[in-house]
């Protein structure tokens, strides 16, 4: 492909682990960012922008976003141009926000995948899918959230057999069928929570006993997502690997949990590192159950944002 002077970019917002599958499972929900990318002279930056990218951004939260060269997109942008050995071009960047920051709903896996996608075909396309997710992985440092950005669906990702040369584990990653009859019901606080702080509660150790139940659970919601079947899902979504900790952190956690199931939700979990609350239930309960969720946070003095999604089957594309 010829490179091109201007691309827009839309990726999908995303929840991770869900429940057992810590740090290497994710889905991609109908929640999005858009980036745009547009190559411009160097004297279109005006007198005192930082370096070669003019940032402007709208959206919730906006105010909150970095506007110069320590945007992680921006960050994503240079680096595909760095490993193609090449200098970045200089680039005005337009961003509109729709996927909550700081919430356990993918916005740095947003910025990775757009930066990277954006750069991609500014230069040609010179790089293929799976390379580009290779360099998101690298740069968020797991693949829970990045794949299902990119690639959209529900995915498992597992490293490889080692390849030599040069000695490396590439990625192995396998779509997880979602019953459409699913619905992901997620309760987003008005409060931020860092996955830095989130990953700093967790034990460096666990017990054999609790890997064994992880891993069988792990095993009984992937089976659950693809049939629908209530009552292993009901079973599926527990863990011990890192809600027990990560939920201290989340106030009125029990509350908005018990809710939601009571109103019919099979169970619900952290999204990611939180504080977003995902339920998973099916579609004649879903509007009671994203009800119960809003109530129950209401009531300990929390204001929510509950929306019943869908699960985004295109992952990130550019249009130009």
């Amino acid at each position: 492909m010829t490179a091109v002077d201007s691309v827009s970019v839309i990726v999908p917002a995303t929840t991770a682990n869900l429940g057992p599958g810590f740090d290497c499972i994710g889905a991609a929900l109908t929640l999005y960012n858009e980036f745009k990318f547009m190559r411009v002279d160097s004297s279109f930056l005006l007198e005192g922008e930082v370096g070669k990218v003019k940032i402007s951004v709208t959206g919730a939260e906006a105010e909150q976003m970095q506007t110069d060269e320590s945007n992680l997109l921006y960050q994503a942008f240079v680096k595909l141009y760095q490993h193609l050995g090449q200098t970045p071009p200089p680039v005005q960047i337009e961003i509109k926000l729709g996927v909550p920051m700081a919430r356990g709903l993918g916005s740095s896996a947003t910025a990775i995948v757009g930066g990277l996608v954006g750069a991609n075909v500014l230069a040609g396309e010179p790089l293929s899918q799976s390379q580009v997710m290779e360099l998101a992985i690298a740069m968020e440092g797991h693949p829970d959230n990045v794949v299902p950005a990119l690639l959209g669906g529900c995915r498992l990702a597992a490293t490889g057999v080692e390849v030599e040369p040069p000695r490396r584990q590439e990625w192995e990653i396998c779509d997880v069928p979602w019953c459409e009859n699913i619905v992901p019901v997620v309760a987003i606080p008005d409060f931020e929570l860092s996955t830095k702080e989130a990953r700093q509660v967790l034990p460096t150790q666990v017990s054999r006993a609790d890997a064994i139940f992880n891993t069988a659970h792990l095993g009984l919601l992937l089976r659950g997502l693809e049939t629908g079947n209530g009552d292993w899902l009901k079973a599926a979504l527990q863990d011990k690997l890192h809600q027990p900790y990560r939920k201290r952190l989340i106030q009125g956690y029990n509350v908005v949990e018990t809710a939601a199931i009571a109103a019919g939700a099979y169970g619900m979990v952290i999204s990611g590192a939180g504080p977003t609350l995902l339920a998973l239930t099916d579609i004649s309960n879903s509007e009671a159950v994203a009800a119960a969720m809003s109530a129950a946070w209401q009531s300990q003095g929390i204001s929510p944002t509950v929306r019943s999604l869908e699960i985004d089957t295109q992952g990130a594309r550019s249009f130009y």
